[in-house]
């Protein structure tokens, strides 16, 4: 690997993007850094698709005209996209309690802003309109969907706003949300997911009845599933208060179980009702996360 690769690998470590002054300044440089640091990037057509060559008529913007065709032909040809009407794209960022929760350097619910911006920057750059909506137990704000780029100011002021709230309560928010969002485009849900997994999936089911495409960015503590802890630790539920002292290792076999059999059902139901469930502990660098989310976008088109 490159000096320059290595450079962008530690800037996209999440606890080095928090530190960053501006979150519209992480949102552009997290998104070029990503791009910048992949070999070929599927980033490029991320809404819009190539179709076809038409000759070049005179007149028209120069932008889209294939050099390398008039190279060989000495004729000017442009090439023809096929625009998917600009995407449509909501944003459903969990500021739940439990989301204020980070053993290194980053909590869940920074690292969701975070990944909230770049995706709103990265789509907006694209021309897509791009909404956002903020929720605990239930729905705090809601952003209509805009792709111009002054938009852009108006999301990034109502990201870097965002403090942890109240309990979880995801299925009736997302029940709600669903009814409100009334043109047809893409979900997606960032969150730890802490509540009832078939009550979320039901949530989730409403938006694919109406037609929307989903991507679950499913954010967790690495601690949150090896219960990594030495001696003994006193456990607080951020969002009941109720507190637990125990030896973490007497409960270690048990708890992988059980959240492994969480994860397992949650990425099932998913898979069963044709929803992107993507994984991501929030020691994860930005770059992996977005390539995760653009390669299956891109395999779902």
């Amino acid at each position: 690997m490159s000096p320059e690769q290595n450079d962008i690998s530690e800037f996209l470590r999440p606890e080095t993007v928090s530190r960053l002054a501006n979150i519209d300044l992480k949102a552009r440089l997290i998104v070029e850094g990503f791009i910048a640091g992949l070999h070929k990037s599927p980033y490029h057509g991320f809404s819009v698709e190539f179709a076809e060559y038409r000759q070049y008529n005179a007149g028209e913007s120069t932008r889209n005209i294939d050099w390398k065709i008039y190279a060989k032909t000495d004729r000017y040809y442009t090439k023809i996209f096929e625009d998917e009407t600009n995407l449509s794209a909501t944003l459903l960022l969990d500021r739940s309690a439990s989301m204020d929760f980070g053993s290194s350097g980053i909590t869940k619910l920074r690292y969701g802003t975070l990944l909230s911006a770049a995706l709103a920057y990265l789509m907006i750059k694209q021309r897509d309109a791009v909404g956002l909506a903020v929720f605990d137990e239930k729905i705090v704000e809601m952003v209509p969907h805009r792709s111009v780029k002054r938009h852009l100011f108006h999301l990034m002021k109502t990201l870097e706003n965002i403090t942890p709230g109240a309990m979880t309560e995801i299925s009736n928010t997302l029940h709600e949300i669903a009814e409100r969002i009334k043109r047809r485009g893409l979900i997606i849900l960032i969150s730890d997911l802490l509540d009832d997994s078939g009550r979320v999936i039901s949530g989730l089911k409403h938006f694919r009845h109406r037609g929307h495409e989903i991507v679950i960015f499913h954010l967790l503590d690495p601690k949150e599933i090896s219960l990594d802890y030495g001696g003994e630790v006193r456990f607080v539920d951020s969002e009941t208060g109720e507190k637990i002292r125990t030896q973490p290792w007497f409960l270690k076999k048990e708890y992988s179980a059980d959240i492994s059999g969480w994860i397992n059902d949650l990425e099932t139901a998913c898979k069963e009702n044709a929803i992107d469930y993507n994984l991501v502990t929030i020691d994860t660098s930005f770059d992996k996360a977005l390539f995760s989310y653009l390669s299956k976008r891109r395999r779902m088109r």
